[in-house]
């Protein structure tokens, strides 16, 4: 990790007692309401900002949008990763200038993934991204569980990442807890799992050494599902359960205020 990204606020609740538990928002809303439950940092999730506008999540399609989200998000009083799929390039310059522009309008990470393409490369990106934007957290992601057979080449990958300067990476789809102990135990810089419901609890993932626990699209997709439920609820004659926030509430999140008022808890 490099010096100036070990100083920054981010990079510190990456080696804080407890690992990073990091919410995924898709929306201005959703972030306000994550933050306001005590959230220090708020992740995007790729799938959330591509479905919300009609777009194919992992396609490399949603760089405006991503980037408007930023600008949206980056004032806010958390933290703010955003999940840039592969940079939406595959040109490293390219991807630097991205991450520079995350970085002006106040992201403070920013979340790289390799999609089983050849290492170098992806490490061209990340390389890239330091020099564009020294002040952004790199999660260099990749998908050899998520994508590809497993264990194969996960520790050759990891290693090229971090040499390029990541400061952090990313296996998401590992649950089996020697698996993710032993890449604890063979890294320089924090490991980011993804949660998931059938792995490893919070606090599992905390005694095997994760650092940076990350909810992707889980909430986004829940949220649409909780939406669906409550319809064919309603269409059957019941009330629908669940918590629903009220419409005071949600429009309280669209103010660019500080998250005190009761009225936005």
């Amino acid at each position: 990790m490099t010096e100036s990204a070990h100083k920054h606020p981010f990079a510190e609740l990456h080696h804080g007692d407890e690992p990073l538990l990091l919410p995924n928002a898709w929306d201005h809303a959703s972030a306000r309401a994550l933050a306001a439950q005590g959230f220090p940092a708020i992740g995007t999730t790729s799938l959330g900002v591509a479905a919300a506008v009609g777009l194919p999540d992992g396609a490399s399609a949603t760089r405006d949008e991503t980037l408007r989200l930023a600008f949206a998000l980056g004032s806010g009083p958390y933290l703010l990763t955003v999940d840039a799929e592969d940079g939406y390039s595959d040109d490293p310059d390219e991807v630097g200038e991205f991450a520079r522009e995350l970085a002006a309008v106040g992201a403070v990470g920013i979340n790289l993934e390799d999609r089983l393409g050849p290492p170098a490369p992806h490490a061209a990106k990340i390389a890239a991204v330091k020099a564009a934007a020294p002040v952004l957290f790199v999660n260099a992601r990749t998908d050899t569980y998520w994508l590809g057979g497993g264990e194969a080449d996960t520790k050759d990958r990891l290693d090229v990442y971090q040499q390029a300067g990541a400061d952090g990476v990313f296996v998401p789809g590992v649950t089996e807890p020697r698996q993710i102990a032993d890449l604890v135990r063979h890294l320089d810089v924090p490991l980011n799992i993804l949660y998931t419901p059938a792995g490893p609890t919070v606090p599992q993932l905390a005694g095997l050494g994760v650092r940076r626990i990350s909810l992707g699209s889980l909430l986004y997709r829940r949220a649409l599902g909780a939406a669906v439920e409550a319809m064919g609820e309603i269409r059957e004659g019941r009330t629908p359960g669940g918590v629903v926030p009220s419409y005071g509430d949600v429009d309280a999140l669209s103010r660019r205020s500080d998250l005190t008022h009761s009225d936005e808890a």
